[in-house]
């Protein structure tokens, strides 16, 4: 297919507007959105050394995508292959350069300009390119379809909203797609729109999610904390965005008179939002202290904001309920995939099409249970907390839910095997 004039004049602004760009990412970096000491990677300068061997490029946008690529990645080590890992957001730099196993380094991914990603390529040089859900930037994919580097999408996802878009520049995403060696779907739904949108191959492999490991956490916190709020009634409410902790903060306010000392934990999904939900809570006239402070909880304390960056395995182990974010408003539901693997009862709003086969497999289980607004999610906490053998059932339902979705990582592995062994057949170093 040839490229489509929209992909030329796409890759000639591109180009043209490259200062523009340099102004953009120093305006981000002001702004604190950017790393100012690892800035020039996003100009496809890199920071770290080009291992010798093969190499694998792993991608994944944020936070979560980059997660669920963990296991893929230490796989990939194993079988003595270097990787090197992007993203585009502080935040999941900072806790992914933490969890990486040996053989794997973190760079941030290059912004789409032509030259910024040729620099990047020419350095890293990668064998195979596996990139996680829906990241198709043309110059990118373009790149590295010049260079013959085979370009995989793992844990592929084209919501509906996604296809009925595309469906209006069929060309664009038909010449992007086409140049996919592979692509594996979370869903068979999500592998019939990629299909039909043009991708050429496309095989079902399940949601790397499923697999990934629950959050790590510090016994030695988790024992202290326990310690600290020992005794009282608690409950989470995580990954939160603006609107929600108005309605968590309501139910506390319901709710603290029949269950005496109770704790309100929030961690927003972004955790500079702290001081923000932290005052939130005082304007309502209750005590809160941020995490990000260095200050613990203690028997005063009615909201703990979890503000800081790599913590949520400790949060999720010091809660049996937890209310996830982004269902309430809007956003279309973070995944409770990781407090299911901790032992936790989970709750959520109806705003769900980000992540609705998790859900939907949860709920089925009985180990989720679905609130309207801050009446119905009050009912749903009280109850929970004045019936730990329920919230118990609750819980075991949804790891045991999570457990039998589990495989896509086994799955994605025999799928990509070919593209490995042609790369350690290949010439390229």
């Amino acid at each position: 297919m040839s490229m489509p004039i929209l992909i030329k004049t796409y890759r000639t602004v591109t180009s043209v507007l490259e200062p523009a760009v340099i102004g953009l990412l120093y305006w981000r970096q002001r702004q604190g959105r950017e790393d100012r000491t690892r800035l020039g990677e996003r100009r496809g300068y890199p920071s770290r050394q080009r291992p010798k061997g093969h190499l694998i490029w792993v991608h994944g946008a944020s936070i979560g995508e980059t997660l669920s690529l963990l296991p893929v990645v230490e796989r990939l080590t194993q079988r003595g292959l270097s990787v090197v890992v992007t993203s585009g957001t502080r935040t999941s730099a900072a806790l992914i350069a933490r969890r990486l196993p040996p053989g794997a380094v973190h760079q941030f991914v290059p912004v789409d300009v032509p030259r910024y990603i040729r620099r990047f390529l020419d350095h890293w040089r990668p064998d195979l390119a596996l990139v996680a859900e829906s990241e198709i930037w043309p110059n990118t994919v373009f790149a590295l379809d010049e260079r013959h580097i085979p370009l995989v999408m793992v844990n592929g996802r084209m919501s509906d909203r996604s296809f009925q878009r595309w469906q209006k520049l069929p060309r664009i995403i038909g010449t992007l797609l086409e140049r996919f060696a592979l692509c594996l779907a979370q869903t068979s739904d999500d592998a019939v729109r990629l299909a039909r949108l043009g991708a050429p191959r496309v095989l079902v492999s399940g949601n790397l999610k499923f697999d990934s490991p629950p959050p790590p956490a510090d016994p030695r916190v988790v024992a202290h904390l326990s310690g600290l709020i020992a005794g009282r009634p608690v409950w989470l409410a995580a990954s939160t965005h603006p609107g929600e902790e108005n309605a968590i903060i309501a139910v506390h306010r319901a709710l603290a008179q029949r269950h005496p000392h109770l704790l309100t934990i929030i961690a927003p999904r972004h955790p500079h939002r702290g001081p923000e939900v932290a005052a939130l809570a005082e304007r309502a006239g209750l005590r809160a202290s941020q995490r990000s402070n260095g200050i613990h909880p203690d028997r005063a304390t009615d909201v703990y904001v979890a503000d800081t960056v790599g913590e949520m395995g400790l949060f999720f182990r010091l809660s049996p309920i937890v209310l996830m974010g982004g269902t309430l408003a809007p956003i279309g539901g973070h995944n409770p995939i990781e407090p299911a693997k901790l032992g936790a009862a989970i709750l959520h709003g109806p705003h769900v099409h980000s992540a609705t086969e998790i859900y939907e497999a949860i709920g089925k289980a009985r180990g989720a249970l679905m609130v309207k607004d801050s009446a119905s999610l009050a009912r749903a906490v009280s109850e929970l907390l004045g019936n730990a053998a329920l919230t118990r059932d609750m819980a075991r339902a949804a790891a045991d839910a999570v457990q039998a979705l589990g495989g896509a990582v086994d799955r994605t592995m025999q799928s990509i095997e070919p593209f490995i062994v042609q790369a350690k057949l290949g010439a390229r170093r």
